[in-house]
């Protein structure tokens, strides 16, 4: 029987996941990059019987945190970010001030009773992480399905994104199910197994050759 209780809400026009998260048997959850719609969210939290009790933000981009401020007037509530994401993005602190909560890497979150750990992932951003709640990882624009997130924008770096793949997340068990930030494969969520047969940004034994891959002009 599975623990953990998640609602993966498709919203606004890049296709982004936003989640709701936490153990089935509570009704304390987390919603995971509050962005687009935040009726929506909030429709989610009634029709299921959840109760917010914070927001994590995986990375600092609009596009995932453009729901912070409506939510915030509507929820007394902290919001998680990884320290330094929080240094990066003046806008991210414009954001939530009175409500932010910094994060170090490895940081762990109790939400209905239970653990959820907080895996710092550079690459995207300097301060890009993941949600491990209990069998999933909520990956933000750390990874999808089917590749991994640009390392081309300001605070992008190629090769910490290598690490962040080959390093951090080669500890994360083969049967953790996936849940990206984005819907840009034919499955919404896929275990992390599988991703790492088939993505190819899992494939390179070398950060030269990953780095030459990520970074490639494109047509």
């Amino acid at each position: 029987m599975e623990t953990l209780y998640v609602r993966q809400l498709k919203l606004g026009a890049m296709k982004n996941f936003v989640y709701l998260v936490g153990p089935r048997d509570s009704s304390e959850v987390l919603v995971v990059d509050a962005a687009w719609d935040v009726p929506a969210i909030e429709r989610a939290l009634v029709e299921d019987g959840k109760r917010l009790v914070g927001a994590f933000v995986s990375h600092c981009h609009g596009d995932h945190t453009n729901g912070l401020p409506e939510l915030l007037s509507r929820h007394d509530v902290p919001v998680y970010a990884q320290r330094a994401e929080l240094d990066f993005s003046a806008d991210l602190r414009g954001l939530a001030p009175g409500a932010l909560r910094p994060l170090d890497p490895g940081a762990e979150l109790t939400v209905g009773g239970r653990v959820f750990q907080a895996l710092h992932t550079p690459g995207h951003t300097p301060g890009s992480h993941c949600l491990l709640a209990q069998d999933a990882l909520v990956s933000g624009d750390t990874v999808f399905v089917n590749g991994c997130g640009r390392c081309d924008m300001k605070g992008g770096d190629p090769e910490a994104m290598y690490r962040s793949l080959s390093q951090v997340l080669a500890r994360v068990p083969d049967q953790t199910r996936l849940l990206p930030g984005h819907d840009y494969a034919d499955v919404p969520v896929e275990a992390l197994g599988e991703v790492r047969r088939n993505n190819p940004y899992f494939g390179f034994g070398d950060v030269a050759s990953f780095v030459a891959y990520r970074m490639r002009p494109r047509g």
